[in-house]
């Protein structure tokens, strides 16, 4: 019982951060989602480069390679470039293809079987919460950067700065 509500959270909490990164890369102009605040931080473009091919390598032949793939170039996973947005999107919705792929096979039983990743062994469990958390970490940067690049314009995701009474109230809180 345990494993099958583990299994459907999972799938909920990775399913929140796509549309939260979906919703915040929304907001910004298709000529700002390269921009970064300066040469050592990366834009929108850079951050969805570096998670899908995450993804991609991770997920990929799961159960059976290690999950950083020798033909995934970290690095230039790293290296800012222009980009439609309907092109930052495709390799965005790649990458999250492959991981719903999988998170869409496991089982109970599955949990525990042992993957590798960088040559160290995890459990499927923890194979995926090493995912979850890395995927939160930089949907958090890019709802960072659009709020910098959206600044008034932005629409807030969460509870708006000042409307937690009002949403608190709302909630018979």
């Amino acid at each position: 019982m345990f494993e099958e509500n583990y299994i459907e959270s999972v799938k909920i909490q990775f399913l929140q951060y796509k549309k939260l990164g979906e919703k915040a890369i929304d907001q910004v102009s298709e000529d700002k989602i390269y921009w970064s605040y300066n040469p050592e931080s990366n834009s929108i473009v850079t951050i969805v480069k570096h998670m899908s091919g995450n993804m991609l390598s991770r997920f990929k032949d799961f159960y059976t390679s290690d999950g950083e793939k020798k033909w995934r170039n970290r690095d230039g996973e790293f290296e800012n470039e222009m980009m439609k947005k309907v092109d930052l999107l495709e390799k965005w919705n790649e990458g999250w293809n492959s991981l719903f792929n999988i998170l869409n096979t496991l089982s109970a039983e599955s949990l525990s079987k042992k993957v590798k990743i960088r040559n160290e062994p995890h459990t499927v469990m923890e194979a995926i919460n090493r995912q979850l958390t890395h995927y939160a970490y930089h949907v958090g940067q890019i709802i960072f950067l659009s709020k910098m690049i959206c600044n008034t314009h932005w629409k807030s995701l969460s509870i708006p700065k000042g409307k937690s009474d009002e949403i608190n109230t709302k909630m018979g809180l």
